[in-house]
């Protein structure tokens, strides 16, 4: 279990770099990246579905199979401790009951405030054509892809968001549904064995305005 903990928020989000190299001697157990993706899933996502899915890609054999889908980013999937694969599921719509149920099973949720969401969420997103799903589960998947990228620098780790990868046949290389499992991002993780670079934003004078 690492020990290295950093409760600094402000130095968490300064401090993130994408990282392409990472020390290969560090691993990262099933128990802590369990922790890791469990404080992810903390994310916000639409009605609660939570359709974002993980492959932890952390096995020889497991980044020989992605290896060659990932020419351009051969140095994080050697060296790395895993890479994450984020999938959207989209089939999120049949896990409402389940959900909307535990939550008034735990006390969080009255059961009358249940029964009158249910219906009217799955009525309204039975109607989602798939590209609106899809955009959706995009933007749900998102959020969580950066929360897991900030809890992992909370746990002493650093990470690379990927997008450059070949997203068709990611599923089926791994024995996914690739109809049901729509491919977000990667996201390498392990022990930086370089800084990173530092880089510029636009000023907040030129995005956002009051009214």
């Amino acid at each position: 279990m690492n020990t290295m903990r950093n409760n600094d928020f402000k130095d968490i989000i300064t401090g993130r770099r994408s990282i392409r190299s990472y020390d290969k001697g560090v691993k990262i157990s099933k128990e802590e990246m369990t922790e890791i993706l469990t404080e992810a899933t903390l994310a916000p996502s639409s009605v609660n579905l939570q359709p974002w899915r993980f492959l932890v890609i952390d096995s020889e054999e497991g980044k020989a199979t992605l290896a060659p889908l990932a020419k351009f980013n051969q140095t994080q999937v050697e060296t790395s401790a895993a890479v994450i694969a984020v999938f959207a599921d989209m089939n999120s719509l049949d896990y409402t009951e389940r959900i909307y149920n535990e939550a008034v099973e735990k006390g969080l949720m009255p059961a009358e405030v249940r029964d009158r969401q249910v219906p009217g969420i799955i009525g309204a997103l039975s109607q989602f054509s798939e590209r609106e799903m899809r955009e959706m589960n995009l933007i749900d998947a998102g959020l969580v892809s950066m929360q897991l990228m900030l809890a992992a620098r909370h746990h002493g780790y650093d990470t690379n968001p990927i997008g450059g990868y070949e997203k068709d046949q990611i599923a089926e290389a791994f024995g996914m549904d690739k109809e049901r499992y729509y491919p977000v991002m990667l996201i390498s993780i392990g022990k930086a064995a370089d800084a990173g670079y530092q880089s510029v934003r636009l000023p907040i004078e030129e995005i956002a305005e009051w009214k």
